[in-house]
């Protein structure tokens, strides 16, 4: 199962949405111990970096959408990631001037 860093998740979502603000964190750590058999994750996955991550952008393209519109496009940006190894991404996605609570 292959893992991805923060650093190339934030560059793939920059890119795709020129963000004006972004944050991916690797929530990882927070896993640790529990059990995934569809993933591969062992029921002493000890919390290793890369599969859990956390997106919270703030960008043009999610103004006016659907929280699950929004979901989608961060998804279908993320989809080879999410095939391959990133296990949970959780996201919290606004347009630009919408209240967020981060």
């Amino acid at each position: 199962m292959a893992t991805y860093s923060r650093e190339t998740i934030e560059a793939k979502l920059g890119e795709a949405f020129r963000p004006e603000r972004l944050e991916v964190i690797d929530e990882s750590h927070l896993h640790a111990g529990h059990h995934h058999v569809a993933s591969g994750h062992h029921a002493d996955f000890d919390g290793s970096p890369g599969t859990h991550f956390r997106v919270r952008i703030v960008a043009e393209a999610m103004r006016g959408r659907s929280r699950i519109a929004r979901h989608r496009l961060v998804n279908e940006t993320l989809k080879a990631e999410l095939e391959a190894g990133v296990h949970a991404l959780a996201i919290e996605a606004a347009g630009p001037g919408e209240p967020t609570r981060w």
